[in-house]
């Protein structure tokens, strides 16, 4: 099949990315330190996100939505991410996870219930998965649901849950069959306030510090069956078709982390004066920029060939998981590369390049680590 692709940047991504590029650097630039230091997780910073309508970028209107495309939410999040990775993060787990699985597997009252408050930031939203023993092996994991009547109980615990204790809705993947059965897990929604359902421990983390990242703990907690997303069974399916897409956005977060730490060992070379002269002059400093420019580049556009398929419903594994596998990687290597820029200063919290350097690294692991990629990417050369 022969597909052919038309990355030109339209008008409504000109005024998106005008847009978030203004509420960064007016909101979110003066306080990255703050909380990156506190590891506050600023829930007030997404009521204001969800005012811009970008808690529910790809929520269609009808839902509270702003009814936008892939390439897009792209740019949020790059715009977003290039000034700071955890609240990049935050957003890009609650539009391309949580909300994004309800979008896509909820029925229509389940969607009138739950899309508008995701939507707006009323709530926010957290995605269950992973648990403590089984990471990249989620189909051995071991929280449990059991019908009881018109509910279900479940018990077990998440870790490494982005909002897992801020968040005011959570979906949660379940074991409803057998353990290490790609049919014998669920996908259930369960709401804050929910008997049972509370938050573990706060990870203390590198990087990504003002992005929630907790336990969710489920002690004999009562759901209602209404709160099944799809079929019982479709859970592992379900997760697996959103991760396609939430790999998108972790490419993206990874793409503005490396363009922001590029930006910021750009405009130092320029100033940083050694023997004499800008540091950008000597060819081991201009030879680095060369290829750190390049390599950003070449993860756009596998980012955006990923967004475009998305955006035309077509088979984007592959693709997703290729950008994933080499915008992480490059936005590692970009951020390295700008703290040897900037040599001592860079070690520094004083300049922004420490952070996207710390940030940078979730990048290859959250949502798939990049050794999960690279099985991704050679199962679907191979099929």
């Amino acid at each position: 099949m022969s597909v052919s692709f038309n990355f030109s940047e339209t008008e409504t991504q000109q005024s998106v990315k005008a847009m978030v590029r203004d509420f960064a650097e007016k909101n979110i630039r003066p306080h990255i330190m703050e909380w990156d230091e506190a590891q506050h997780f600023p829930v007030e910073l997404f009521k204001q996100l969800g005012d811009l309508g970008l808690m529910g970028v790809l929520v269609p209107e009808e839902y509270g939505g702003s009814g936008l495309g892939y390439q897009e939410y792209v740019d949020v999040i790059v715009e977003v991410a290039r000034v700071c990775g955890s609240i990049g993060l935050s957003l890009a787990a609650h539009n391309s996870l949580c909300t994004g699985h309800i979008l896509a597997f909820a029925n229509e009252e389940q969607k009138q219930k739950w899309l508008p408050k995701l939507a707006t930031a009323e709530w926010i939203g957290a995605w269950g998965l992973t648990e403590a023993n089984t990471g990249s092996d989620a189909l051995r994991m071991m929280t449990t649901a059991v019908e009881d009547g018109d509910d279900y109980i479940i018990n077990g615990a998440k870790n490494w849950i982005t909002h897992g204790k801020s968040g005011d809705i959570a979906v949660v993947m379940v074991r409803t069959g057998e353990q290490g059965s790609s049919k014998g897990i669920s996908a259930i929604v369960v709401e804050r306030g929910t008997p049972g359902f509370s938050a573990g421990k706060k990870e203390n983390k590198l990087g990504m510090r003002a992005s929630e990242t907790t336990e969710m703990i489920f002690d004999n907690c009562r759901v209602p069956k209404a709160n099944l997303l799809g079929n019982v069974g479709d859970g592992f399916k379900q997760a697996m078709k959103v991760l396609d897409g939430g790999r998108i956005s972790i490419a993206a977060l990874a793409l503005g982390i490396a363009k922001g730490a590029f930006d910021a060992a750009v405009a130092y070379s320029k100033q940083r004066q050694q023997f004499g002269q800008p540091i950008s002059s000597f060819q081991a400093i201009s030879f680095k920029l060369a290829d750190m420019a390049t390599e950003i580049e070449a993860s756009e556009l596998l980012i955006r060939q990923a967004a475009d398929l998305k955006n035309r419903h077509l088979p984007m594994t592959k693709e997703s998981a290729m950008a994933k596998y080499f915008a992480s990687e490059v936005s590692v290597k970009v951020a390295t590369e700008a703290v040897q820029i900037f040599g001592g200063y860079g070690y520094t919290k004083d300049f922004p390049v420490e952070k996207f350097y710390r940030d940078s690294k979730l990048c290859t692991i959250g949502e798939g680590t990049s050794e999960i990629q690279k099985i991704v990417i050679a199962r679907e050369i191979l099929s």
